[in-house]
């Protein structure tokens, strides 16, 4: 399960693309991760690229250039399509293999470079799509803390169910509504059916919320009927990427129960562009930890490789942009931090879990953690608990409150990952803008 540092992740490698350089970008050589673009406002055909700096490589251009050979070839073959379906479904050796063939053509000293040059875009001057075609959305809730802190608001003694510590809990979402970041969602309408009512109403949500997740997206499958072993998960993940799981709460609170959410998560679903691939990630996996007082991992959610190195130390950030900001030319106030270390269950665990029944994923599924909420007051992903279910609103720099989203807020998210002895690498940014409500006569 474990990926095996190499050359790639050498922290000294230095890029050509003079932005990759600077310590601070979330792009440089170490990183590499892929997207799906095209020109800005552009009726060009969306294709692969990667990221290095502040540019894209344009991976149809560089196939076209001729400059990669054997797996390498293959690989950007495929990558450089419309959707990563093909390029995902090829398999880690695939994978590795066009990374490690990018990371050298991008080197300092590469012979290669007036080449692969002409083969940049700047990424102020793209448009993105969603990476791949999504058949299948899966929201897990691998937060012990954001678990508990909801459950307190309704369960004040008993805020977790007795399922959660043996169980990754998770629904089945709507893919047909994940879109990419810079998007605008209308404020969904459905019933609500508030304290003291006995008849609903149709109405926009007044409790619009964020939830601050990874992604995890799906490489290769497998057969309807095969599970996938805890040991052998992340050979089937190709990468993560941030996803902004929009919530209207009012909505949930009436129709969750019993079959859970609906129409209170399916309008809409924010995902970074860019997919971090695993092997990138390698540099900043951690133990997975359990406590000995809590239920151990049943046996089929349960390896050696899963306590050594199952989690990874990814700090998450979530940032809000209101309209007095942007017409201030404010930046956004950030909300909350949390770490993707903190969750109670890792990633090979939930596509172990995902497939026990003989569940068969298939190249570009895409699983959402969960909220990322970690143990302090800070850490709290989402405005249900960071003000407490609307009890304790909170003031912004601009003295403005807030309990839940207004329209016009724009939601920000962003991860890195960092750490003595590794270069920096970055998931970019998943942006999101709320707008009016769609009038429903």
């Amino acid at each position: 399960m474990t990926i095996a540092l190499n050359e790639t992740h050498d922290a000294s490698l230095r890029s050509w693309v003079t932005s990759a350089n600077d310590g601070n970008t979330d792009f440089p050589i170490q990183n590499l991760p892929f997207a799906v673009f095209r020109r800005a406002g552009s009726s060009e055909a969306f294709r692969g690229g990667v990221a290095i700096g502040d540019q894209v490589l344009d991976l149809a251009a560089l196939r076209a250039a001729g400059l990669l050979t054997g797996d390498a070839a293959g690989a950007c073959a495929a990558a450089a399509k419309p959707s990563l379906n093909d390029f995902m479904a090829m398999g880690s050796t695939a994978w590795s293999a066009l990374r490690l063939a990018l990371s050298r053509l991008l080197r300092v000293g590469a012979a290669q470079e007036a080449s692969v040059q002409a083969c940049l875009l700047a990424q102020r001057d793209v448009e993105y799509s969603v990476p791949a075609k999504i058949g299948d959305y899966t929201d897990f809730f691998t937060s012990i803390h954001h678990a508990t802190n909801v459950g307190k608001l309704f369960r004040p003694d008993n805020p977790l169910l007795p399922n959660y510590k043996w169980v990754p809990i998770a629904y089945h979402g709507r893919a047909s509504s994940i879109g990419v970041s810079g998007e605008s969602l209308h404020r969904p309408v459905g019933q609500v059916c508030g304290a003291g009512q006995t008849v609903p109403v149709v109405q926009p949500s007044r409790r619009l919320d964020f939830e601050l997740e990874l992604g995890i997206w799906i490489g290769t499958g497998n057969a309807q009927g095969k599970r996938i072993k805890v040991a052998d998960a992340e050979a089937h993940v190709f990468g993560l990427c941030l996803l902004n799981d929009w919530s209207a709460r009012d909505v949930q609170a009436w129709e969750y129960q019993p079959l859970g959410p609906f129409l209170a998560k399916n309008f809409g679903t924010t995902i970074s562009p860019w997919i971090v691939t695993m092997e990138a990630l390698a540099p900043f996996r951690a133990p997975f930890t359990r406590a000995a007082s809590d239920p151990q991992p049943l046996h089929y959610l349960d390896a050696p490789a899963v306590w050594q190195s199952g989690s990874i130390d990814i700090q998450l950030d979530v940032l809000l942009e209101t309209e007095k900001m942007r017409a201030a030319k404010q930046s956004a106030q950030p909300l909350a931090r949390s770490n993707f270390v903190e969750s109670y269950w890792t990633v090979s665990q939930m596509v172990a879990h995902h497939t026990v029944t003989g569940c068969n994923l298939q190249p570009g599924d895409l699983f959402g953690s969960g909220t990322m909420s970690g143990p302090t007051d800070e850490s709290r992903a989402s405005l249900l608990e960071l003000t407490v279910g609307g009890k304790e609103p909170i003031t912004l720099a601009t003295g403005e409150t807030r309990t839940f989203l207004e329209d016009g807020d724009a939601v920000i998210l962003r991860a890195h990952c960092e750490k003595v002895g590794a270069a920096r690498i970055g998931f970019g940014e998943s942006y999101g803008r709320i707008v009016p409500a769609i009038d429903l006569t």
